[in-house]
Parts: C-alpha cells; sequence; structure tokens
C-alpha cells in the first residue's frame, strides 16, 4: 500500500512538473509582451532569456533574441558636434552656424562597448552555424558590423564579399525569413541595398567599400548596369572625375539606353558642365525612357529650350 502511495505521489509530482514546463510558443509569447513594454533590453529581459536559454540551448528564436538584448545592450548614444553637413549619412539634430560662418552641426552619435557588441556577434554565429543557408541571419551579422564600425565598414565589407564569393560559387539555397524563395534578382538586389547604404554614409572609407564591393560583385556579373552604375557615381561623386564617370554611364547606355540612372547621372553631369552639347545627346533619352510623365515632359521642355538657343 505505502509502494502504491508513493507511486501515486511521483506520478502526481511528475505530471505537476510537465504543465509547468514552459513550452517554446510561450517564451516566444512572453518575450514578444514584455519587450513590447521595456523594449529588447529592458528590465525583465535578461532573465526570461537566462530561461529560454536553458530550456532550448540551440532555439533560432532565443539565439537572435540574446543577439538583440545584448546588441541593444553595448550601445550608448550621445551627441557631437562636427564640421560637416551629414554624418553617416544623416542630416544633423542641430543645425548651427557660428559667427565666423564656420558650421558646427550637432549629430547623434553611438558608442559601442566591445564586450557585449562581441558577446552580441557570438549568439548570432551560433544561429548561423545552426543554420548556415538563412541569408536574412548573415547579412544580420553584416548590419550589425557596419553600424559598429560607423564610418570604416571594413569587416562588414569583408563579410559581404564573402557571401558574394560563396552565393557565386558554391550556391546555397539560400533562405530568408518572409521569403518564398531567394532567386538571383533579390540576392543582386540585397547587395545594392548595402552598396548604397556604404554610398549614402558618406565617408572616404565608406566611398572606396562603395566602389570596392561593387568591382567585386562586377567580376562575378560582368556588365551589370547596377553595379557599372555605381562606379559611375563613385567617380562622379566622390573623386569629381567626370570624365571617368561619363566612361561607365556610356557603357551602360550602350547596352541598357532605357537606364535612368545612368542617363540622369549624365544629364546632371552635362548641367554641371555647363555642356549644352553634352545635355542634349542625353535629353532624347530622358524623353524616351523617363520613368513618369512629368520627367519625360520637363526633359522634353528642356531640350525645345536649348534648341531654340541654336
Amino acid at each position: 500500500m505505502k509502494r502504491t502511495a508513493w507511486t501515486l505521489a511521483a506520478l502526481l509530482l511528475l505530471s505537476l512538473t510537465l504543465s509547468a514546463q514552459t513550452t517554446h510558443e510561450d517564451f516566444v509569447r512572453r518575450y514578444n509582451n514584455l519587450t513590447g513594454r521595456v523594449g529588447p533590453a529592458g528590465v525583465g529581459v535578461e532573465t526570461l532569456l537566462d530561461r529560454w536559454e536553458a530550456a532550448e540551448p540551440d532555439d533560432f528564436d532565443m539565439l537572435l533574441a540574446r543577439f538583440s538584448f545584448c546588441f541593444t545592450k553595448c550601445q550608448t548614444s550621445h551627441v557631437v558636434q562636427l564640421d560637416r553637413d551629414r554624418y553617416l549619412g544623416r542630416e544633423p539634430l542641430l543645425p548651427f552656424t557660428d559667427s565666423t560662418g564656420v558650421k558646427r552641426n550637432y549629430f547623434e552619435d553611438t558608442d559601442y562597448d566591445d564586450e557585449t557588441f562581441g558577446e552580441a556577434q557570438r549568439y548570432l554565429d551560433r544561429a548561423i552555424g545552426l543554420a548556415p543557408d538563412r541569408l536574412d541571419f548573415r547579412l544580420l551579422k553584416v548590419t550589425a558590423l557596419a553600424a559598429y564600425e560607423k564610418e570604416s565598414p571594413d569587416m562588414a565589407l569583408s563579410a559581404l564579399k564573402a557571401l558574394a564569393d560563396e552565393h557565386y560559387t558554391t550556391h546555397p539555397a539560400w533562405q530568408y525569413d518572409g521569403l518564398a524563395e531567394v532567386d538571383e534578382d533579390t540576392f543582386k538586389a540585397l547587395m545594392q541595398d548595402y552598396c548604397f547604404a556604404f554610398f549614402r554614409n558618406g565617408s572616404a572609407a565608406s566611398a572606396e567599400a562603395f566602389k570596392s564591393l561593387s568591382e567585386h560583385l562586377l567580376k562575378y556579373n560582368k556588365d551589370e548596369p547596377m553595379y557599372l552604375d555605381n562606379i559611375g557615381s563613385y567617380y562622379l561623386v566622390h573623386k569629381k572625375d567626370s570624365k571617368k564617370a561619363l566612361k561607365y554611364y556610356n557603357k551602360v547606355l550602350k547596352a541598357h539606353p532605357d537606364d535612368v540612372t545612368a542617363i540622369r547621372n549624365c544629364l546632371l553631369l552635362a548641367r554641371n558642365a555647363k555642356d549644352a552639347k553634352l545635355e542634349k545627346k542625353y535629353l532624347p533619352l530622358m524623353v524616351r525612357y523617363g520613368e513618369t510623365e512629368t520627367d519625360r515632359a520637363s526633359a522634353q521642355a528642356r531640350l525645345d529650350a536649348l534648341e531654340r538657343k541654336r
């Protein structure tokens, strides 16, 4: 009888223990509810993540939540004064010019604690190791590196080049949360997003990263107009070398006369040089291939005005 009682008690305890176990869905629900109130690194989040990690050490959602916690925690924002119009591609919080005409604009800046940032990267690396074909995990790492490196995105550039090498040599079946598939056009568009981010950053090192990544991608996509336009823009905007820029834009237009980016930049180049003859060369292309009716009508009006001056 005693043995039966102990057995029943043990079964009851086991039943209570199992019913008290937190399921994956419970952890996700609790995490989303908590971070919705206090943010990804607020009070109570670390305690919940400790319990989640103990229960599911290889869960993707937990690893990404840990990354988010550490990446948020490692950041400290402050305001810096700089004598420039933009910083990291951003407008100043407070534009200001002193009495001598010197710009002393104020920008928001972020410092990163190296140790905590490294911890964030380790959690993300664990997720990547468990799912190497998750392209969104790979790009999340690049985005974090670019933010951490600010005006000198060396590690981010290296990671993107390695990703391109992997894509074009081993052809992984990439997965991306929210996308049914990652086809070639999608991969190119994602790479172009990072090219543009480097371009928009505005620093000399980021401009070189913009050019370097575009050239690296051209090795696998010969004569790809999107990347050739990038090289043209590098010379036009960052090197102020109109002759070289025009060479790349003309190369694009020779194969793709409807490439509006190249047309628009050729017109900008011609107007900056006050070269009416060059402008008249590209205006007909805008009249024909302009993206909007307004673009086409404006180009025609400008062409008519130049013709009347002959």
